[in-house]
């Protein structure tokens, strides 16, 4: 009964939700038509006409330039001067053509449009423009017409047209407005390459397709138009009866294209603008698709619905029995997330207490295992190394013959500490500065045995009292001696370098032995982190778990090529904040020492 209370309670707000969403939606689809199409519509037309008078502007001011240039003192001088009896010009005449030609270039760069400006001087038998005079051949005056604006198109591939419109002025001065028998003719010229870029320019983001129509045959498109589909357009147009301005929507292939067409007072060419409606309508179809989305929305939430239900109790219970597996395979390690403050949150907590508890016993268990093994080699450092023995006693017998007094002395003297520390060791942890001072005396025994052995110990100040467990630098010292310099004639050199980078403390043994490879390296590493095998030295990987045991998987040992030319072996853990030792042995002080 109340999962039947919830489903009618949960329809009913779906049903009042979806009521609002519909009236809302039928109210603003049919505004938002109305006004989006008269809008558009005027933005359309008023673009249009902005864009028309623009081009109008451009080619009034450019067929003013022959006007304004006619009454300019120098090009009017053009007509009394004659043309010489050869070919060559006086000097006064080429610097009066110069500043004809200053002035030419001035005007066409007066807009924005490649143009040239034109003088034709039959008395001087000279044409010239902004760039360059040439000679005028007087039979190619009478092609030139006075009566407006002419156009000449020619092909500039088999796809495309290019036209050329030019605008002839006879001087006032002639007593003839036929070029021809004029005494001075000026000609402005602009391609339909300049109105092709502003159509570019005016197309903008794609969405208009503007052309011009200057007359049946003769149009000037953008440079991304669509002929065939433009040709089709002026089909179902009346382009020639238009006066000012018009539109009307046509239909083509099922897709249906409002057109905007203005003709220009100037020259009487149409600009044609069409734009297919389906855009134009785009904000209309966003609207449909956020109603049907919203519907959808409705749709989700009743789904979401379930799906919380899912995740709130069907979710909990398979992380229960997955996390119970995985304690049955003796995975330990496994977790529960809680989250909020449901019942399933207690049952988490108890569950994660309960694995925690199981988790530190076999940690323990564990413990106690790496402790034993701990103590046995304790018991075997503190049994006498046969042959370190044989070697150390062998050396004090041979400087006793010599009667090197001082050699046995301090021989014997490293030889009790040596085995003072390793036999007397029960702390679980010491200082750096004891630690190494035992390292001291085991180097200063091979250094007595071994005379090309040298080594170098740097440790600093501040990390005299750090504390480590007890016989963690020893091995590593012992394994670069017996691996990296005995078996090497030429190897000689082990340096020990403690340091500390941000809260870690790194303790660094190298040797400039024939070192390993780096598959032998990898190989080594993995061994450390697995159980102790048969085959393998106890020393390192004793080393490498206590350190673990004792300051979490970010301790332990890292192994890599020494830039000695040997290995590099380093111990690092994070750092302690409070140093509590109990200081034995001698001290070693704090920076360099070499051996």
């Amino acid at each position: 009964m109340p999962t039947f209370n919830l489903y009618r309670k949960m329809l009913t707000v779906l049903v009042l939700m979806l009521i609002p969403i519909i009236a809302l939606y039928v109210y603003s689809n049919k505004t938002s038509t109305d006004v989006l199409r008269a809008e558009l519509q005027n933005s359309s037309r008023d673009q249009l006409n902005f864009f028309q008078q623009q081009i109008d502007t451009v080619i009034h001011s450019i067929s003013q330039w022959p006007n304004l240039l006619i009454y300019d003192p120098d090009i009017s001088n053009l007509k009394d001067i004659h043309h010489p009896v050869g070919d060559h010009l006086d000097l006064e005449t080429i610097e009066l053509i110069k500043r004809i030609q200053k002035k030419l270039s001035i005007q066409e760069n007066s807009v924005n449009w490649a143009s040239q400006l034109t003088i034709y001087s039959p008395s001087l038998q000279r044409i010239i423009t902004s760039s360059k005079v040439n000679h005028l051949d007087e039979t190619y005056l009478p092609s030139l017409s006075a009566k407006g604006w002419q156009m000449t198109s020619y092909a500039v591939s088999e796809q495309e047209r290019e036209h050329q419109f030019s605008l002839v002025t006879v001087s006032l001065f002639s007593s003839s407005r036929n070029p021809e028998k004029s005494n001075l003719v000026l000609e402005v010229q602009f391609s339909s390459g300049n109105i092709k870029q502003m159509l570019d320019a005016f197309r903008g983001d794609g969405q208009r397709n503007p052309f011009y129509y200057v007359k049946e045959g003769e149009i000037i498109y953008h440079s991304a138009a669509n002929k065939e589909l433009v040709a089709q357009l002026l089909e179902n147009l009346q382009l020639q009866d238009l006066e000012k301005s018009s539109y009307e929507i046509v239909t083509l292939a099922g897709e249906s294209y409002l057109v905007n067409m203005e003709r220009s007072t100037t020259t009487g060419w149409i600009l044609v603008d069409y734009l297919p409606l389906s855009e134009m309508m785009l904000p209309i179809t966003k609207s449909n698709t956020l109603f049907y989305a919203s519907v959808a929305a409705l749709l989700l939430m009743a789904a979401v619905v379930v799906y919380l239900l899912y995740v709130q109790v069907q979710v909990p219970i398979k992380q229960l029995i997955m996390s119970f597996q995985r304690v049955k395979k003796e995975d330990y390690s496994v977790r529960l997330q809680p989250k909020g403050n449901t019942e399933f949150t207690f049952l988490f907590k108890r569950f994660n207490s309960m694995v925690t508890q199981i988790q530190e016993l076999f940690q323990r268990s564990y413990l106690e295992q790496i402790h034993i093994r701990e103590a046995k080699l304790k018991q075997l450092q503190s049994q006498i190394n046969p042959h370190f023995f044989y070697n150390c006693f062998s050396f004090i017998s041979s400087m006793a013959k010599l009667q090197n007094y001082s050699a046995v002395i301090a021989m014997s003297q490293n030889l009790s500490h040596y085995y003072r520390y390793t036999t007397r060791q029960e702390k679980e942890l010491v200082t750096l500065q004891e630690e190494l001072t035992f390292v001291q005396h085991y180097l200063d025994i091979s250094v007595m045995r071994m005379k090309r052995l040298t080594y170098h110990i740097e440790l600093p100040d501040e990390l005299l009292l750090e504390m480590i467990p007890p016989l963690s630098i020893q091995p590593l010292v012992e394994n670069a001696v017996l691996h990296g310099i005995e078996r090497s004639s030429t190897a000689s050199t082990i340096a020990i370098v403690v340091a500390r980078v941000g809260h870690r403390v790194t303790v660094t043994v190298e040797d400039d032995g024939k070192g390993m490879d780096e598959a032998h390296i990898v190989a080594l590493m993995k061994r450390l982190n697995y159980p102790m095998q048969e085959d393998m030295g106890c020393g390192l990987w004793n080393v490498h778990q206590r350190m673990t045991l004792r300051y979490g998987n970010n301790a332990g040992i890292t192994i890599q090529p020494s830039r000695l030319g040997g290995l590099s072996v380093t111990i690092s853990w994070h750092a302690t904040d409070k140093q509590d030792t109990d200081n034995e042995g001698e001290p070693i002080d704090g920076g360099h020492l070499a051996g």
